[in-house]
């Protein structure tokens, strides 16, 4: 008997220590994300899973490329996916169906299409991202009042990895 209480005191020690391990990444390091609408298409697609690094913006800072989870301003508990334009000290305009930082058109072999309408230009303050899905033409990102430039604070995380669907897995560079 005295054997038996003490292989179950074993089991309940383990899976105790396994469910705040399992807590702590979560909280801290990283975090499952599912993809939900068009915007980032043909990066992410609609139901795909990521995993997201919690903690790589306490090391370094966004840059341009980077596909980041965060909340907008106007909506503060939903989670928003979309890529890095432009940090702190930049100015980002979008002209002529394409995106230009501090003067010079980016070239984005991720995008979608070409991306309609004008805006800026914007200078990005210090703390702050500007933000655009890869799908410019159906997503809600830093040109709407929604959404703004995206504070450091607001940030989840970046994406690091697709897991699902297993015949789209990918790692996640800058580059796309």
């Amino acid at each position: 008997m005295e054997k038996t209480k003490k292989i179950v005191w074993e089991y309940v020690q383990s899976i105790l220590l396994a469910v705040a391990l399992a807590l702590f990444i979560i909280a801290f390091v990283v975090q499952s994300f599912i993809v939900t609408g068009p915007s980032m298409e043909p990066t992410l697609y609609s139901g795909e899973r990521l995993l997201i690094n919690k903690f790589i913006f306490r090391f370094t800072e966004p840059a341009r490329g980077d596909i980041v989870v965060f909340h907008p301003q106007a909506r503060p508990k939903e989670d928003y996916i979309k890529r890095v334009i432009s940090v702190a000290g930049e100015t980002v305009e979008i002209r002529d169906g394409g995106v230009w930082i501090d003067g010079l058109q980016l070239t984005e072999s991720y995008v979608k299409e070409i991306t309609y309408g004008q805006f800026g230009p914007v200078k990005v303050p210090e703390g702050k991202i500007f933000v655009l899905g890869d799908n410019r033409n159906n997503s809600q990102d830093s040109r709407y009042n929604e959404v703004g430039l995206v504070s450091k604070q607001s940030i989840v995380g970046k994406a690091i990895l697709r897991y699902w669907p297993l015949h789209r897995l990918k790692l996640f560079t800058r580059k796309g």
